[in-house]
């Protein structure tokens, strides 16, 4: 399911760990972030934290895009293998073929996104060069917003009885959490 950009927000609010692909000249990678934050509604803009000795961030920066994909449960071992080796230590192997990820395509920017995750959007860096080379910074522009409807509807998340598709939190030390019940 499209999101409207003014609502992509929300895919964010609750905090969950995503994993950012991106891909540029015919190169693609996948890494684990969990400082990623929802900045403004209109138009929709985030931020991300990633380390300047990353592979993903030298697409990221070389493209000028990347992707942010949320996701589950059932796919907390995929996010802890790509979080914890990086693609340039790969030697030239790709981590989605070595780890058995699928992908889809985007449908505004070049890097793939992950089949299985609950939630995906698709970014375009806004030049801010103080905050990326002082904090690793990036903030960018939501061009796409899409949602697993099974999960996301109605400008709301729904984790009620789909404990494999909630969303998962990192709260350091390699410990995750599942998003919990609403109060």
């Amino acid at each position: 399911m499209n999101l409207e950009l003014k609502n992509s927000y929300r895919l964010l609010n609750h905090g969950p760990t995503t994993v950012i692909t991106s891909a540029h000249a015919g190169k693609r990678n996948i890494m684990a972030a969990a400082w990623v934050c929802a900045l403004d509604f209109n138009p929709a803009k985030v931020t991300v934290v990633i380390d300047s000795k990353t592979y993903t961030r030298e697409l990221i920066e070389a493209e000028g895009t990347f992707a942010i994909n949320l996701p589950c449960v059932q796919q907390i071992e995929m996010v802890k293998q790509v979080g914890s080796i990086s693609g340039r230590d790969l030697a030239g192997t790709d981590k989605f073929a070595d780890y058995g990820i699928d992908t889809f395509a985007a449908q505004a920017i070049s890097a793939p996104l992950v089949k299985g995750c609950v939630g995906w959007l698709e970014c375009k860096i806004i030049p801010e060069p103080h905050n990326l080379n002082t904090y690793d910074l990036f903030i960018a522009e939501v061009v796409a917003a899409h949602a697993d409807e099974r999960m996301f509807s109605g400008g709301r998340w729904h984790f009620d009885g789909q404990d494999d598709l909630r969303t998962i939190h990192h709260i350091a030390g390699g410990v995750f959490f599942a998003t919990g019940q609403p109060c």
